[in-house]
């Protein structure tokens, strides 16, 4: 008589198919799609085929978006804005609410049209996608209501064009629209044309509920539709999808002005230490990898395992592998289902036989595919090298690599080579451990024992070539609103170092470099590798010289900033007692700054000096004040919200209030525990200048704060395009605002092309510097059952 053990290990499943017969019932009733544009559908136009990938069989016929569809949605976005946005919080939420109810009324449709539509598990979007889509919702709702206390004096952008992937259709769909209604804003989204059938489902409900015309319009389509939503009269764009389309939009998007948030890839890591509960881990891959197709850009694809446990984890991953079962998505016993169309699928197959081309061993589970569809076996690669194609690219499949490790600091290491920073997964029974390695990896959202867990309270988005911006949570709420905008204020100068006669010809020579004001770089004064310096007139005389800087000093910058990474290192504590002696340092010097101002012709230099003073003691009491939160999401977690400095910020600082404008943008970074490569005013850089000796006399780090003189754009320009440079602030001209957002797409940093203001007033300083040099990383910790 066989034992339970053996009974177990031979069970085979029976079939256990979700029914499909309501939804094929719809899909045939309508046919062919229109777009939902103004509250109603519009009559087809050029159309396309969705196809269900598990079967190649055509789903429905859906509109192909052109530019002019997409111009008509966003007039229809625009007219019904003010109406949306000045209705009563209170009122905005009624309306979410309304959307949560209808969606959960019709959880088993949406799950099974999801499903059929993309090909991932119906357990999968009916225990997962489609309640989270409720979730966001509700609570979106509940921000809507609480907008004015939890966001005084902010106001919505505008109109939203949103882009969402195929991996998650309708979750990301709420991802992105419930914020934006929440805060007051309109919508117009387009979806993936592999996968836009929940969207269209989601648009009949917003007709269902009577939700106002305009607010919500969704226009189908495939790229050329998205670059022409790219392209419109819209204030805001929000993309989720590959690294290479979000650098085309950062790009197409420089110097209009449009917000922008960009969530991209993810070579994200799965690090397994000797400790951690195996079994757990090994599920956890099931969950990220290979549940999912892998379809997930935060996946752990990177397995990293401590080398004493290694052989035992592969042996019980290799048991698991075996025991998938690969198939029709809509049976309830399917574990991986299809991939979502034969263009992915080729991607795939490419990508695994080059790794295998390259030395990597590939693990996959045997068994025979179905034969028709979008399927690929799972599996993952041993004897992988850190520079094998599938060590470095996005797969976007059901495959991982496997690699061991030794040491929690070769852990980070390896989990931080890579040009990404979206997510992370650590296992360990040893909660100090696994935090310290949460601390260190360069990732915006890391679980702690757990993987692929999200919520509408957390905020979700990454760091470095994965994009910047939030979503979900606060941190989500920000992107969809703006502050008061300041009133701009013309700039003193222009800045411009060939235009007469401010601030005057270059000179060249060994003499005038010895009488110039020389470049503060790593601590200590440099003089320019050029050996140029330029003439700083006020009132037509000259009153000094400064070094005009080039490529090579911003280089050598750059380089003492990150040696003195131990600044972000320090506690708030540690920052605030610097800054606060800083501030003492320049208060006992005032009379010498304000003289050196007032010979420069600088109106009010008693007051600019003042203010200057105080701001600097204002950024000391928020160095460790301006601190992270506990998000309340529905798992059994405590999900911190971390913020953390950028790393090396490049500051191009105005021509207006030389002083004040420059402690005003490089004070709220270095508080937070950045370390800045500055441009001071081209016209006035001596009032920076003169700072060194406060700087060296205040304890400051050298390489915290470093400046180099010279043109600013072009100096602008070598900080945007450095790969090493990871947040740029600039406030000049319209072109040279462009020009930063431009050519930071290289690692894609994060910018802020801020308007002159007076820098003497409420706008000069507050707690949106801060939150805009800092980013932050959500850990997921365990907490309770």
């Amino acid at each position: 008589m066989p034992t339970v053990t053996e009974i177990l290990e031979t069970m085979e499943y029976g079939p256990a198919p979700e029914a499909s017969g309501e939804v094929m019932a719809w899909l045939k009733a309508r046919g062919t799609f229109g777009h939902y544009i103004d509250g109603v559908f519009t009559k087809p136009g050029k159309t396309f085929e969705s196809i269900n990938p598990a079967t190649g069989a055509p789903l429905a016929k859906v509109s192909h978006g052109s530019a002019a569809d997409i111009a008509t949605a966003v007039r229809s976005a625009r007219a019904a804005q003010p109406g949306w946005a000045k209705l009563p919080g209170h009122e905005r939420a009624k309306w979410l609410y309304a959307l949560a109810r209808h969606i959960q009324k019709r959880e088993r449709f949406l799950a099974v049209l999801e499903t059929l539509d993309n090909g991932k598990p119906i357990r999968e979007s009916r225990d997962i996608d489609v309640p989270l889509v409720a979730r966001h919702f509700y609570h979106h709702a509940g921000w809507a209501e609480m907008l004015e206390d939890e966001f005084p004096g902010m106001k919505p952008v505008g109109v939203c064009g949103q882009i969402i992937p195929w991996n998650f259709p309708l979750l990301m769909l709420a991802w992105k629209i419930t914020p934006a209604l929440a805060a007051g804003n309109t919508v117009v989204l387009k979806p993936a044309e592999q996968t836009p059938l929940t969207a269209l489902a989601f648009a009949e409900i917003c007709a269902e509920i009577g939700l106002p015309k305009g607010v919500i319009n969704i226009v189908t389509g495939d790229g050329e539709t998205g670059a022409a939503l790219v392209a419109a009269d819209v204030d805001k764009i929000a993309f989720t999808g590959s690294t290479e389309v979000g650098r085309a939009i950062r790009k197409a998007t420089a110097g209009t002005g449009k917000k922008l948030t960009l969530e991209l890839g993810g070579k994200s890591p799965f690090v397994v230490f000797a400790d951690a509960d195996l079994d757990a881990a090994v599920e956890g891959v099931v969950d990220a990898i290979w549940f999912n197709q892998g379809q997930v850009c935060c996946a752990g694809s990177r397995i990293l395992v401590q080398e004493s446990v290694a052989a035992t984890f592969q042996k019980r991953l290799s048991a698991r592998l075996a025991k998938l079962r690969v198939g029709d998505p809509l049976d309830k016993s399917t574990d991986v289902g299809a991939i979502v169309d034969a263009t992915q699928l080729q991607r795939i197959r490419d990508l695994v036989a080059e790794g295998q081309a390259q030395g990597a061993v590939l693990h996959q589970a045997e068994g025979q595919l179905p034969s028709a569809g979008c399927f690929f076996a799972p599996g993952f690669f041993t004897n992988v090298a850190p520079a094998n194609i599938v060590s470095e690219v996005e797969i976007f499949g059901p495959v991982a690599t496997l690699t061991t490790f030794r040491t929690p600091d070769e852990a980070v290491e390896l989990a931080n080579n890579t040009r990404y920073g979206l997510a992370a997964s650590i296992w360990s029974e040893n909660i100090n451990l696994a935090l310290d390695v949460a601390s260190k990896v360069k990732a915006g959202v890391v679980w702690v024992n757990s993987t692929n867990i999200f919520d509408a309270g957390a905020g979700f988005g990454g760091y470095r070539e994965s994009g910047f911006g939030r979503e979900g949570g606060r941190e989500g709420m920000h992107e969809y609103l703006t502050g008061p905008v300041p009133r701009a204020k013309p700039e003193a100068e222009p800045g411009r170092l060939d235009a007469a006669p401010v601030p005057g010809a270059a000179s060249k020579g060994p003499a005038p470099i010895d009488r110039t004001a020389k470049m503060y770089i790593g601590g200590a004064q440099k003089r320019p590798d050029s050996g140029y310096s330029y003439a700083v007139i006020a009132k037509g005389r000259e009153i000094g010289l400064a070094g005009l800087g080039n490529r090579k000093d911003i280089r050598n910058a750059v380089e003492a900033a990150h040696k003195a990474g131990g600044w972000g290192k320090a506690t708030g504590h540690n920052r605030a007692q610097v800054l606060y002696y800083l501030a003492e340092n320049l208060s006992a010097r005032e009379a010498e700054f304000a003289q050196r101002l007032k010979s420069a012709g600088v109106p009010k230099p008693a007051d600019e000096v003042a203010t200057a003073i105080r701001r600097a003691f204002y950024y000391a009491a928020q160095a460790d004040k301006f601190d992270g939160a506990v998000h309340s999401t529905k798992s059994a977690h405590v999900t911190l919200a971390m913020p953390e400095a950028f790393g090396v910020m490049g500051v191009a600082c105005p021509d207006d209030a030389p002083l004040l404008g420059f402690l005003s943008l490089v004070l709220p970074a270095i508080a937070m525990g950045n370390r800045v490569v500055a441009i001071p005013a081209p016209s006035m850089p001596l009032a920076a200048t003169d700072l060194y000796q406060v700087f060296d006399t205040s304890d400051l780090p050298g390489g915290v704060v470093n400046i180099v003189t010279g043109a600013r754009d072009e100096l602008a320009k070598t900080l945007a395009q450095h790969d090493d440079v990871a947040a740029m602030w600039y406030c000049g001209g319209p072109d040279g605002a462009r020009m930063v957002e431009a050519e930071s797409t290289g690692n894609l940093k994060a910018t802020w092309c801020l308007a002159n203001r007076d820098w003497h007033g409420a706008a000069g300083q507050g707690r949106d510097f801060l939150r805009r040099a800092t980013q932050i990383k959500n850990i997921w910790v365990p907490y309770g059952e």
